[in-house]
């Protein structure tokens, strides 16, 4: 298997297909990305190294922030705006996320659920209820199932039905590039172990973060070297090394979404819905150690530092039916990862902790007996830096010229979240898929106009 390559070359072997635009990777962005292609009659092909259109994508819970949009407005939320989710996002990240993306961003991301709502089918709604730590203000849009699997599921119909072409266990491994940074082609693996090639005449780099690969992770993420990754296989770093290879600039590489809520040993995501609406995470003393109200991502650092890098999240039956609205939660509550109903001493034993140590916690807090607890660890879901774009999402050199035909979003390129875990406001992820995936399109269809 060849690792992530450049071939200086624009003599690709005779007889190699073209299409105008490739785009390596089928998960949200690049799925985005082919449908507003397909919408002004750019023919395209997406390359998926995986059995089936995927990637972080699928993993995650399938939450897109988006302001303005007609779902908002339909459920009573008129209130929001750009300029708003635009002020969220930099009070998360302390001001430290790229001005030019965000406000990119967040323009783009509720145009574009609009289009795929009311041009491709896609069924959204929005989540209420509560507010994910950081959002001033209902946004989350959200297929019914609440997966990001169904998610995916929707986009790859809808890109498929458009005419996009998905070519999937195709990993790609070598681009084709001339000195001056123009793209021509791309080399794939497929799974006999043969290669086949690609001639394009713009290149789409929706692929992946880095947080699958160790050695990457150890550099630039320091403290998260020994968390567990619950992030999909293909972060393998492809996209940086493509790009470190091109003389790309990098940006924002200490930026990623971690997770406090990684139940062990089960390995399924537990809702911060549960954080936010009263529950608490406890150490094995028995003491709250964090403001879970602050987010998800930087909770996943404080639980490390946690005696056995472990906490306990404990929360009581009117939480337990909120959990149950989340597929994730369902799934790991079948798992075992929920252990009760216990009262308060029955909660000590389970932890292991002193009796009068947990009831004084717990008087501070507004649970109410029975309770119940999942054993959680901190986790390394996705990396938010990558390859340093404009606001049109093409790549950028070190002095801010920009590659010819070389565009990134999603977890290739830098993203919203800033340069440290705190910066990561929920949803981001997605935002920088879907927005990005738009953005690049129609930076594209603007070039050939």
């Amino acid at each position: 298997m060849q690792g992530p390559r450049i071939e200086r070359s624009v003599a690709l072997p005779a007889g190699t297909p073209q299409v105008p635009v490739a785009i390596v990777g089928a998960g949200a962005c690049g799925l985005t990305a082919a449908i507003f292609l397909r919408e002004a009659g750019i023919d395209c092909v997406l390359l998926e190294r995986e059995p089936r259109a995927s990637g972080s994508s699928a993993l995650s819970s399938g939450f897109i922030p988006a302001p303005g949009t007609r779902v908002q407005r339909a459920a009573g939320v008129l209130d929001d705006s750009p300029a708003r989710f635009a002020a969220d996002i930099q009070a998360k990240a302390h001001g430290r996320a790229a001005p030019h993306v965000v406000q990119a961003y967040a323009e783009a991301v509720g145009p574009a659920i609009d289009a795929l709502a009311e041009r491709h089918g896609l069924g959204f709604e929005l989540l209420g209820g509560f507010l994910y730590p950081g959002h001033s203000v209902a946004r989350m849009h959200t297929l019914p199932a609440r997966t990001g699997a169904a998610l995916v599921a929707a986009l790859e119909a809808a890109a498929t039905a458009a005419g996009a072409m998905l070519l999937t266990e195709a990993r790609v491994h070598t681009l084709w590039a001339d000195a001056d940074g123009r793209v021509h082609g791309l080399s794939y693996e497929r799974p006999d172990g043969s290669t086949e090639h690609l001639r394009c005449q713009a290149l789409l780099l929706a692929c992946n973060g880095f947080g699958g690969n160790p050695a990457m992770v150890r550099e630039w993420l320091p403290e998260m070297r020994e968390a567990i990754f619950a992030g999909h296989a293909g972060n393998d770093g492809s996209a940086i090394a493509w790009g470190q290879a091109l003389g790309a600039a990098l940006a924002d590489l200490g930026g990623y979404q971690g997770h406090g809520s990684w139940a062990v040993p089960q390995g399924a995501l537990i809702t911060w819905a549960l954080m936010m609406e009263g529950g608490v995470q406890l150490n094995a003393r028995g003491q709250r150690f964090h403001d879970e109200t602050a987010g998800y991502s930087e909770a996943a650092v404080q639980v490390l530092a946690q005696p056995g890098g472990t906490a306990w999240n404990v929360f009581d039956e009117r939480l337990l039916a909120l959990g149950r609205s989340f597929p994730d939660f369902r799934d790991a509550e079948a798992a075992g990862a929920v252990r009760g109903p216990v009262d308060a001493d029955g909660l000590a034993a389970l932890i292991g902790c002193d009796a009068a140590m947990l009831q004084a916690t717990l008087a501070g807090t507004r649970l109410q007996p029975p309770l119940y607890a999942i054993k959680v660890t901190g986790a390394l879901f996705h990396t938010q830096g990558g390859l340093d774009i404009d606001a049109r999402c093409r790549v950028r050199r070190p002095d801010g010229t920009l590659f010819p035909n070389l565009l990134a979003a999603g977890g290739a390129a830098r993203g919203v979240s800033g340069d440290a875990v705190w910066g990561y406001l929920s949803g981001n992820g997605l935002l920088s898929a879907v927005a990005g995936g738009a953005i690049a399109a129609q930076t594209i269809r603007e070039k050939r106009a």
